[in-house]
C-alpha cells in the first residue's frame, strides 16, 4: 500500500523559480515578522532535525548561517523530498535530507538530537499523542523541542479545546480535492500534551496575525526533555 502524496503541489511554483538558500528564518505564519532562529538557542556544533521539512528551506538556512554539526530534514512526501534534493543536496553532509515518516525516524534515533523543530510541519499534521513522546525519546537529555503552529484555524474559527484534529482541504497529485488531518489546538491543550509526553520548561508565545491573504496568529512553543 502506498499513501497518496497530499503535498505534491505544495511549494512547486516557488521551487521552480527560487533556488536560493533563504537569508532569513521566521517562525510566524506570514514569514515576515516575529522571532527568528534565536528561539533555538546556540546551535553551532549541535545536531538538529526539522520535522516535516518540506523543501528544506528553513533547514538550509540554518545549515548555511548557523554552523550546526548536522541538520536532518525529515519529510514523508516524495514530492517535497524530491524538491529538497534538487534545491539543497549540495549542502550535504551538514544538511541531510531524509525521506521518511517523522515518527518512525524519531523512534529509530533515540538520544540523538540536541534540537528538534517544526514550522507548521509534522507537529501540525501528526497526532500529538504519537509524535510528542517520540520526540522526547529522540532528544538527548536537556534537548529542546520548538515548533510553530496555528493559534486558530485559517477560517478564523477558534482552536480546539482538546486533542482533536480537523479535516482541512488538500489535493491529490492529479488535482482531485480531498482532505487531510490538522491539529489546531489551544495553548493549554498543547501544554498538557507536552507535559504528558514528559517535557518540562514549556513556554508558549503568541505572535499576532500579520498582513496577507490569509492572516493568522501563531503559537511558538518550546519545551525541554528533562536532564534526569
Amino acid at each position: 500500500m502506498t499513501t497518496t502524496d497530499l503535498w505534491h503541489h505544495y511549494g512547486r511554483v516557488r521551487a521552480a523559480q527560487d533556488h536560493a538558500v533563504p537569508d532569513c528564518f521566521r517562525w510566524s505564519w506570514g514569514q515576515t515578522d516575529g522571532p527568528g532562529p534565536e528561539i533555538l538557542g546556540p546551535i553551532s556544533g549541535k545536531t538538529l532535525a526539522d520535522l516535516g521539512s518540506g523543501a528544506a528551506r528553513h533547514a538550509a538556512h540554518l545549515a548555511v548561517h548557523c554552523a550546526p554539526h548536522r541538520i536532518d530534514a525529515v519529510d514523508a512526501s516524495p514530492a517535497q523530498h524530491g524538491m529538497a534534493t534538487a534545491l539543497y543536496s549540495a549542502l550535504s553532509p551538514r544538511l541531510r535530507l531524509v525521506h521518511q515518516d517523522v515518527v518512525p525516524h524519531l523512534h529509530a534515533h533515540p538520544d540523538t538530537y540536541d534540537v528538534l523543530y517544526s514550522l507548521f510541519g509534522a507537529v501540525d499534521f501528526t497526532d500529538p499523542h504519537t509524535l510528542l513522546p517520540a520526540a522526547a525519546e529522540a532528544l538527548r537529555p536537556g534537548g529542546l523541542l520548538a515548533f510553530s503552529t496555528l493559534a486558530h484555524y485559517l477560517t478564523g474559527a477558534p482552536a480546539q479545546p482538546d486533542v482533536t484534529p480537523a479535516d482541512v482541504p488538500a489535493k491529490t497529485p492529479d488535482g482531485e480535492n480531498t482532505t487531510l488531518r490538522r491539529w489546531v489546538l489551544q495553548e493549554h491543550v498543547w501544554t498538557k500534551a507536552l507535559d504528558q509526553a514528559g517535557f518540562t520548561s514549556i513556554h508558549v508565545e503568541e505572535v499576532p496575525a500579520g498582513k496577507g491573504p490569509r492572516p493568522a496568529a501563531t503559537l511558538i512553543i518550546t519545551a525541554q526533555r528533562p536532564t534526569a
